[in-house]
């Protein structure tokens, strides 16, 4: 499975940016994908999970983005998007995308650095 995210980049604080993570490979073949969520990671802490969809559409995001990210996905296209606003400094760090598949199977993106400037 490949998972290739774009989108991450520089912005200033209050600014809005919108990352993609698009997913290809046969062994989510036929039955799909269940979820798709992103995470995110500063060097020398943990990752941590910023927020998720599943294929019911259902949304969830953690306490430090909800109200600020949006979650969606294009189940056609295998498709999740994160949409960023009002980012803060704090926000800084790099994005991962994960997949899990209907049949099992635990993917991640290459990550994608989000930096934010006061």
């Amino acid at each position: 499975v490949q998972l290739v995210e774009s989108g991450g980049g520089s912005v200033q604080a209050g600014g809005s940016l919108r990352l993609s993570c698009s997913a290809s490979g046969s062994p989510l073949m036929p039955w799909g994908i269940s979820v798709m969520g992103w995470y995110r990671q500063v060097p020398g802490q943990q990752r941590e999970w910023v927020a998720s969809i599943h294929a019911s559409n259902t949304r969830k995001y953690s306490d430090t983005v909800s109200g600020r990210f949006t979650i969606s996905r294009d189940n056609a296209k295998n498709t999740a998007y994160l949409q960023m606003n009002s980012l803060k400094p704090e926000d800084t760090a790099v994005y991962y995308c994960n997949v899990k598949g209907q049949k099992g199977g635990d993917y991640w993106g290459q990550g994608t650095q989000v930096t934010v400037s006061s």
